[in-house]
């Protein structure tokens, strides 16, 4: 009879669970506080993401090198032209999001993405929503401003409490987005056998921390108060977010379009080209997908071939060389 062994990452894994589990339990008897600070710690701390197929995208890129409230954050820019801001979700990082870049950037928007705070090859360290949402917006400011934002998971609920606090954009889109991020804290306490008093506990602290209630959070209650375009992508298969985030989401916000996929996941979505393309083509509508400047790049209208600038500069290129010409000897003669 053959021998069977666990892998060994999956010994480690519920050896430190196991451990995580009797700590806290027995620490939520012995000192409430501390077993609070510790479960603060292990849920806002996120894991180390695997390595994306992405990577390379993110290598083509121009790099962007920011601090978000002290901390490094590895953000990169793609393209010329108006700018579409790709946000990834809790546990991921820039380069998930790579299938986006290439066709945004052949319609003439420049693409700019980043690893949240605590993620990719940002700064470790705890995370969260509100962390998200700032250095998004400290992101799209380096760039001057976002035409639209492309956001996964946890990234569109950060988005959305970016858009509260004056994130100004035309377009969104929003993959798998969770309808009460919070709300996470129950399986999390379940799983970890943290007691109710505990959790409340670490609610407090991480609010004094983050600088945010956790009922703030709610993003069908955030959603009331726009009234951009939105696209929300949301598989009715996901078992990390359920489409009924999607939906709730979808029904709050005024004049969002929702669409539903199967068999995709929470992740695959990110990769699925029928996807990708819907994506681009409903952020592409909030500048008419218009041509590139032949000598710029940037996006011009459909009749002048190039933007005000380089007519500009072509202009006075022009002006010069028709005064050059007239005082030549040649033109004298």
């Amino acid at each position: 009879m053959a021998h069977t062994s666990t892998p060994w990452a999956q010994i480690r894994t519920i050896v430190r669970f196991t451990g995580a589990r009797l700590t806290l339990s027995a620490l939520g008897r012995l000192s409430p506080a501390v077993a609070a600070a510790v479960a603060e710690t292990l849920f806002f701390a996120p894991g180390r993401p695997r390595r994306s197929r992405g990577e390379a995208v993110l290598e083509s890129g121009e790099r962007l090198h920011l601090h978000v409230e002290g901390r490094r954050v590895a953000a990169w820019r793609f393209g010329r032209g108006p700018a579409v801001a790709l946000v990834h979700g809790w546990g991921g990082r820039a380069a998930q999001l790579s299938a986006f870049v290439a066709p945004l950037v052949d319609l003439g928007f420049s693409v700019v993405t980043f690893d949240a705070p605590g993620h990719g090859r940002s700064k470790r360290g705890l995370s969260s929503a509100p962390q998200f949402a700032r250095a998004l917006r400290a992101v799209v400011d380096a760039v001057g401003g976002a035409e639209a934002v492309l956001a996964h998971s946890l990234g569109a609920a950060a988005t959305a409490l970016a858009m509260r606090d004056g994130l100004a954009v035309d377009r969104v889109v929003f993959l798998a987005p969770p309808a009460d991020p919070p709300s996470w804290a129950g399986p999390f306490a379940s799983r970890l056998g943290v007691a109710p008093h505990v959790v409340e506990r670490m609610r407090r602290r991480s609010e004094k921390r983050i600088g945010l209630r956790w009922d703030e959070l709610k993003v069908p209650a955030l959603a009331t108060r726009f009234a951009v375009p939105l696209l929300v992508i949301h598989d009715r298969d996901d078992v990390e977010v359920p489409s009924s985030d999607g939906a709730a989401i979808a029904a709050a916000w005024k004049g969002a379009r929702l669409v539903e996929t199967t068999g995709l996941g929470h992740n695959r979505l990110l990769r699925d080209p029928r996807v990708v393309a819907q994506a681009v083509a409903f952020l592409a509508a909030a500048g008419g997908a218009k041509p590139r400047c032949a000598t710029c790049g940037a996006r011009v209208g459909p009749a002048s071939g190039s933007c005000e600038q380089c007519l500009l500069d072509r202009e006075l290129f022009d002006r010069d060389l028709r005064s050059s010409a007239a005082s030549s000897p040649a033109s004298a003669a």
